[in-house]
């Protein structure tokens, strides 16, 4: 059979390498998104992103996706997926998300090499 010719897009194509992640979920993230995702059905997952509020700049968001965006990223482990709001991907590459719970609190953490700084309670964060 005959080749693509050098630099055709079928070429290229084939070429392209599936790129890593932009973040790592945790087991416990992956448990905990499940049991939100049983209570709302009609979601098709949860969208992360990063809104300027807090007492140093950013904060995390995190909301039920009822549908997938053009030109987001999706990230998906054991059938939970997380869409990275695309305004958000450059300050979330490379976080790992988890989920705590204790006898105080529950909740999402997110490991954020990113992150030049944070506030004293854990909610906001600056880069």
């Amino acid at each position: 059979p005959a080749r693509p010719a050098a630099g055709s897009a079928t070429e290229r194509a084939a070429r392209r390498r599936k790129l890593p992640d932009p973040i790592t979920l945790t087991d416990a993230a992956v448990e905990r998104i499940k049991a939100l995702l049983a209570r709302k059905p009609d979601a098709v997952g949860v969208r992360l992103g990063v809104k300027r509020r807090g007492c140093n700049g950013l904060s995390y968001t995190l909301n039920y996706a009822d549908e997938l965006e053009k030109f987001s990223d999706t990230v998906e482990k054991d059938g939970v997926k997380v869409i990275i709001d695309p305004k958000a991907l450059m300050h979330l590459i490379g976080t790992q998300m988890d989920y705590h719970e204790d006898e105080l609190t529950a909740e999402f953490r997110f490991d954020n090499p990113n992150a030049k700084g944070s506030c004293g309670c854990g909610e906001s964060f600056n880069v």
